[in-house]
């Protein structure tokens, strides 16, 4: 049995949203399209798209902002301009930024750009980790919330301080916002405030809102007509858009309005996990409502662990297992979405205790 096929043979799961069959996902965007008369989009031109497009760059403060395909595009597209603009193909990059880990270094095959990676891999950047690089950046790559250290954000005032030394330097500041939505409630700021200071933002249109994929890129006006440009000679230039569209926007304003509920879930699940003191959690003290927490066994342990309570119980405990540091020892990553929302206490205490149990 696969692990998709084990998945979805449970009732429970932890991490994440709910996850609708197509069947659901189709018939629910069928109505919607139906209820607001929608129309197909044709290479990015109708109404629901560019609707859609001006009101996540208003929500961001920004004056325009463009659909993409991937989150992987639209940063490759974002770099290259803001390297164009500042000549200098230097981008610095904390070493655990998603170009570096998860992208196949397709900046440095395609000529995009050339990755300075700076900073402590787990902790967030400072504006002294900026000041030290001796060279002149073209612009700075800030993940918000960083997920691979498990959704740690600087401090506002750390976050403050980068802006300011960015603009001082005349370096091209972009967000990699693929989970910006969730840093709302940590910084205790709106959106447009955490951007403020940002020359670019990307966010994703899956993560966290539960769409089928694409992602959203914001900046000026200019540099915006630009990027459509660019993501017209990537490939990106799809013809119909509209199903990811449709997709993320009949369930964004929802997803927003509940991001403060999931925020203080992950507080009560901070709470909780004091009470399975073998579970180690990063970061201390939530920063969005994602985590990571490592186990006192390896990696094949903690999944075979996993399997077990899901054949058993019916229970999914998480996703994907990495190596930690330690030998003997792992992490997993939790998304406290709809799943963590909805789930009695007791329920999650069970499942905590189904894990601690196999340790």
């Amino acid at each position: 049995m696969t692990e998709t096929e084990l998945r979805l043979q449970c009732h429970t799961a932890l991490p994440g949203h709910r996850q609708p069959t197509p069947a659901d996902t189709f018939a629910a965007m069928s109505a919607w399209c139906a209820d607001n008369n929608i129309v197909h989009d044709i290479y990015g031109e109708g109404p629901l798209i560019g609707q859609f497009e001006q009101k996540i760059a208003s929500l961001l403060g920004y004056e325009a902002a463009v659909f993409c395909v991937t989150g992987t595009i639209a940063q490759s597209v974002a770099m290259r301009l803001a390297c164009q603009d500042r000549g200098s193909s230097l981008v610095a990059l904390h070493p655990t930024a998603h170009v570096l880990r998860h992208e196949r270094s397709n900046h440095e095959l395609f000529g995009t750009f050339q990755g300075l990676s700076i900073g402590d891999p787990h902790r967030p950047w400072t504006a002294d980790d900026l000041r030290a690089v001796p060279d002149v950046l073209g612009a700075v790559q800030l993940e918000l919330p960083m997920r691979e250290i498990g959704g740690q954000c600087p401090s506002w005032e750390e976050l403050e301080a980068i802006k300011r030394h960015c603009k001082a330097n005349n370096i091209h500041l972009h967000m990699d916002g693929a989970r910006l939505w969730e840093t709302q409630a940590a910084f205790g700021q709106g959106l447009s405030a955490i951007c403020s200071g940002f020359d670019s933002t990307y966010v994703s249109l899956y993560k966290g809102l539960g769409g089928m994929g694409g992602a959203v890129l914001a900046g000026s006006r200019s540099f915006i007509g630009r990027a459509r440009a660019w993501l017209h000679r990537q490939g990106g230039n799809t013809y119909h858009r509209t199903p990811y569209v449709v997709a993320a926007a009949m369930q964004f304003d929802a997803r927003l309005t509940a991001m403060p509920q999931y925020f203080a879930r992950t507080l009560w699940l901070y709470e909780t996990l004091r009470d399975y003191p073998a579970i180690a959690v990063n970061p201390a003290k939530p920063q969005a409502n994602m985590l990571h927490l490592h186990l006192p066994v390896s990696r094949e342990k903690a999944i075979a662990i996993r399997n077990q309570v899901a054949r058993e119980h019916g229970i999914w405990l998480f996703g994907r297992a990495s190596h930690a540091a330690l030998p003997g020892h792992s992490y997993v990553e939790w998304y406290v979405g709809d799943n963590l929302l909805g789930m009695e206490d007791q329920q999650v205490r069970k499942a905590l205790a189904l894990l601690v149990q196999g340790f």
